[in-house]
């Protein structure tokens, strides 16, 4: 499915695999090592050394993973490193719990495509670093892998990739264990008029039932219930909602703050809300 994906949204057509270099046992003198070579978005790339990096790609089977990119900051092969980029990746180590080297041959560049779109620029750093931040190190998330994928197929698309990048948080909050539930009130049990949600529980509140906590509920963008594109306004409370969990949860566990990028998306979004109120 994911491939077939990729190949709709003309973005990579490669072959996944983990294997070790040999599948007979180590004889004496003879090393054995880990490999695994995959479609992968890159998602952080940090000068290391003398023109190396250190890389963090994403792939559907092997998760967020770092490795070694040797001549990865060098001026011939830091535009193949770009957050975002979609590369064909090969990670190679002589033992599974080391950092092991990564190369990559660039197959999409979306950084390169999304320079010229402050916006695009903007929803795309902010998910690498999301992505980058949020998830556990070697745990194979599909879905969010999938999802971001997706996502840069829809950068094109202008300000409604908002929507698809506010959905594909939520979604991220779902595979970690932090899913919103947005179906039905968590105290009546309605499934009508849902404009709030808990900022404890993450559930949805309707109107009616709110009463005195109202000012401490947060905003439920209608587009996250349906396929409606959404407008500034709820692009900008669909970050607010997601940003609130991933802060609290998915950062806040381990003492981190929200990316930078995230924050600046945030505060993008909120201005486009307000020019587009005062319009």
């Amino acid at each position: 499915m994911l491939l077939r994906l990729a190949t709709h949204a003309g973005v990579v057509n490669e072959s996944n695999s983990f294997r070790a270099a040999t599948p007979n046992p180590p004889r004496i003198g003879y090393t054995c090592t880990m490999e695994w070579e995959a479609p992968a978005i890159v998602l952080d790339a940090r000068p290391y050394g003398e023109g190396d990096a250190i890389a963090t790609v994403i792939t559907e089977d092997h998760g967020a993973h770092r490795g070694l990119a040797r001549g990865g900051a060098a001026r011939g092969r830091a535009a193949v490193w770009q957050p975002g980029n979609v590369v064909q990746a090969r990670w190679v180590a002589r033992l599974a719990d080391q950092l092991g080297s990564l190369t990559a041959e660039l197959v999409h560049p979306a950084a390169a495509l999304a320079m010229e779109d402050r916006l695009a620029l903007a929803i795309l750093r902010a998910a690498c670093a999301v992505a980058e931040g949020a998830l556990p190190e070697r745990e194979a998330h599909p879905r969010v892998f999938a999802g971001l994928l997706r996502l840069l197929a829809q950068l094109a698309s202008g300000p409604e990739a908002l929507g698809a990048f506010v959905r594909w948080e939520a979604g991220l909050l779902a595979d970690l264990g932090y899913g919103l539930t947005l179906d039905e009130c968590a105290i009546t049990g309605a499934t009508e008029g849902l404009v709030w949600v808990s900022p404890r529980t993450g559930r949805a509140v309707c109107d009616a039932a709110a009463g005195e906590w109202r000012p401490r509920l947060l905003p439920l963008p209608q587009f996250l219930r349906g396929d409606a594109p959404g407008a500034a306004a709820e692009w900008r409370d669909g970050l607010r909602l997601t940003g609130h969990f991933l802060a609290r949860d998915a950062f806040g566990h381990h003492h981190r703050p929200l990316p930078a990028a995230r924050v600046a998306l945030y505060d993008m979004v909120s201005a486009l809300a307000e020019s587009a109120a005062n319009a």
